[in-house]
């Protein structure tokens, strides 16, 4: 079955279910009309839907059935076994699951191995940096997304914190290996897996009373969800290193930005919402991500329970004091504030004053070291732990299963 006949067969199945949620479901309104045209998308063309009103209609009826007719632990038992991009799926699968899998594993048609190449290079150079973003401002971040908040906390991952971290870490971890999408890599398992579990999510939530009763829409994890998500990765990542006056070479930049393209498209996102550029990125950005960013009851919870990730492995440099000044400057005193962070004496005044020299002298942009060398070493040697931390700590041999039950 050619790629269009498989996607068309798999849009065909869920369509009873689509049909179904738009009549009995409302979808939550925007504050400000959908905008973003699919001109400035990798597809170049779409019907410009508001991707708040659109899931995923290939995965969905099939995770569905999984939960409502199989028996899901076996399943899992079976995919803890396939663990690299190409490897061949284990048998026993139910055989509207292995169909779906062998579809969705398949990279896009607009893969550009020599981008993804760049992307080596850029992840290579800039290691240091992209475990405190994605840990911290990313990390940290899904903590006053609202609707990401709510879902993570009376979802089955909201049960089990450093899991559900460990799984999300997985993700930049895996995007920023060398063979990330070769046979031997391991991102397109993470992708169609993490693609199952949104599913299951999206079957499994709405029966939550916890959640129905604080959810502003009914069902969970909509296209627009994933962008605001994708957005608060390698956007957000990008935005803190122009900011920081970081080199980074156009291809190296292009390249990193393409993974992540390949990623979207890996998790189920349409084409016609994956941004085409870090111009339209950041024009997508401002309209789904920027204006929703708000503290709830869920996401304090959630935010005092990351702070204190690192308390077991080092009562110093990851201290929770340490990693809340961090979450401050990274995030503004207005998040930071909203969650509860208190306000570390030390670390704060240190790093808004001395960070930007830091990055210099690092950069070889300052040939002259302006700091102290103890200032120095303290910000390199956070740099070093949170990596290990974040590669170490938070990426033993981590199994993304499907969910069977809510919180």
């Amino acid at each position: 079955m050619d790629e269009l006949n498989r996607r068309n067969a798999f849009k065909i199945g869920g369509a009873a279910l689509g049909a179904m949620g738009a009549l009995a479901l409302v979808t939550p309104a925007r504050a400000e009309p959908w905008t973003w045209s699919p001109q400035g998308s990798i597809a170049g063309a779409g019907q410009g839907a508001d991707p708040m009103g659109v899931w995923d209609e290939e995965a969905d009826p099939v995770v569905a059935n999984l939960l409502d007719n199989h028996n899901v632990a076996d399943i899992n038992n079976l995919l803890r076994t396939w663990t690299r991009n190409g490897q061949p799926l284990p048998a026993g699968l139910p055989t509207e699951l292995r169909d779906f899998m062998e579809y969705a594993r398949q990279l896009p048609s607009w893969t550009d191995q020599g981008k993804l190449g760049s992307a080596i290079a850029f992840n290579e150079k800039r290691g240091l940096y992209l475990g405190v973003l994605y840990g911290l401002a990313s990390g940290m971040m899904s903590t006053v997304i609202p609707k990401e908040a709510r879902a993570v906390y009376y979802s089955k991952g909201g049960a089990d914190m450093k899991d559900r971290i460990s799984k999300t870490a997985k993700l930049g971890y895996d995007i920023g290996t060398a063979n990330a999408y070769g046979p031997d890599g391991e991102m397109v398992v993470t992708c169609v897996k993490t693609r199952l579990v949104h599913a299951a999510v999206r079957h499994l939530l709405p029966q939550s009373p916890h959640w129905t009763r604080v959810a502003e829409e009914g069902i969970p994890i909509s296209q627009n969800d994933i962008m605001v998500t994708w957005h608060s990765l390698p956007t957000t990542v990008m935005r803190h290193l122009t900011a920081w006056k970081v080199p980074i070479p156009a291809n190296e930049s292009e390249g990193f930005l393409h993974s992540w393209q390949v990623a979207a498209h890996m998790l189920g996102v349409r084409d016609e919402y994956i941004p085409n550029s870090w111009g339209e990125a950041n024009s997508q950005a401002t309209q789904v991500l920027d204006p929703i960013i708000a503290a709830t009851p869920e996401g304090i919870k959630l935010a005092d329970i990351l702070l204190d990730l690192g308390a077991n492995i080092d009562l110093t440099i990851l201290s929770r004091g340490v990693l809340g000044a961090f979450t401050r400057f990274l995030l503004g005193d207005k998040i930071a504030d909203s969650l509860y962070i208190a306000r570390e004496p030390v670390w704060s005044p240190l790093l808004q004053v001395a960070w930007g020299p830091f990055i210099a002298v690092r950069e070889g942009a300052l040939p002259i070291v302006p700091l102290a060398k103890e200032t120095y070493w303290l910000f390199d040697e956070f740099l070093r732990r949170f990596a290990l931390f974040y590669l170490n700590e938070l990426q033993p041999t981590i199994s993304i299963e499907i969910p069977q039950t809510n919180r």
